[in-house]
Formats: structure tokens, sequence, C-alpha cells
């Protein structure tokens, strides 16, 4: 399995670090976007520089080379599905809208047309009334949204297990096999 995973400069960093540490676990490969406002999220966040996000990444992608392979339809074809969290309300109204001003704008409209799994992670709130429209056009358009909206079900005692849930419902849209959160039981 190939994916495409892009950063966008929401808060969550957290999530595309585990995101990404699983799925180098999981021998994914997966091609890297990080925008320049991810690359001052990261850092604030969780005290790295993107790098090391890099280097958890099969290849890496200049967010302004528009000429990257992953910018074409023809090389779509060998990518699974494209990833987005943190995604900012920025990046969701340009991608509801169709537009495509950097590489991972592109990268999305590509994936969209050539119509390969998008899962994006929306990290806003609360949401006003454009932000849940251009959501709700997302997911007209077939993309998967998932806000980062843990359960309790599953009783974490931590921070990562909470972070966890939600990698766990990004994982389970690729039929990605984990055992990151116990599932829903009746008592």
């Amino acid at each position: 399995m190939r994916l495409v995973v892009g950063i966008t400069g929401a808060s969550g960093a957290i999530y595309a670090q585990r995101l990404l540490e699983l799925l180098k676990d999981k021998r994914v490969a997966v091609d890297l976007l990080i925008t320049a406002p991810a690359e001052y999220t990261i850092k604030y966040e969780l005290g790295i520089s993107s790098a090391e996000l890099v280097s958890l990444a099969t290849t890496s992608w200049d967010i302004t080379d528009i000429t990257a392979d992953i910018a074409s339809g023809s090389q779509s074809q060998l990518r699974d599905g494209m990833v987005i969290l943190p995604c900012t309300m920025d990046a969701v109204a340009k991608m509801a809208h169709g537009i495509s001003d950097d590489l991972l704008l592109r990268c999305f409209d590509v994936m969209l047309k050539e119509n390969r799994k998008i899962v994006v992670v929306p990290r806003e709130t609360p949401l006003h009334e454009t932000h849940l429209e251009n959501l709700l056009r997302l997911k007209r358009l077939g993309v998967t949204v998932i806000p980062p909206m843990t359960a309790f079900y599953h009783k974490p005692a931590s921070i990562l297990d909470l972070v966890d849930f939600i990698i766990a419902k990004i994982l389970d849209q690729f039929d990605i096999p984990h055992t990151l959160i116990e599932r829903w039981k009746k008592l």
C-alpha cells in the first residue's frame, strides 16, 4: 500500500506524527507533503523539526513543486489514497472549491478526479457556517471527513490513547489492520 499524507498548519501535529509512525511500522509507503505553516506547528507543538517527520516517510515532496509525479493523474494509480491531517479550514475551503495552488491541493484534486480514497481530518473549533458548508461539500465529493473527536468507551488513560482513537479511524478507512483501541462491545 502507498498513501499520500499531507500536513497543514492546524493544531494537532501529534496526529500526523502518530500516523506516520504507525504507517512506517506497517510498512505502508508514504509520500509526505508538509506546508510551511505546518513546519511551524510541528516545531511549536512537538518540539521537533519537520525533518524528523520526513524521516518516517518513504518520499517527501516540496509543497511548491507542482511538477512532482503526485501532481499527475497518470501517477495516482500508484497511490491508494490520501490523508490530510491536521487540515486547516483554509485547505478545506480551497479543496471544496477546486483551488489547487500548491502540491498538496493539486494532489488532492488528482486523487479526487481519479476516485482514490481521501480522508481529511479538519482541526478547528468551534465551526461556523462556512466551515460546515465546505466540509459538507467535501463529503458530497466523496471525501471521508474525520474530525478529531474522540470517544471514551475505550477508556483512554493518556493523550496518546485519545490520539490513537482517531488514528484507528483513519487506518480503518484504508483497511489497515491494527490493535490501537478496543472496539465497542456490549456489556
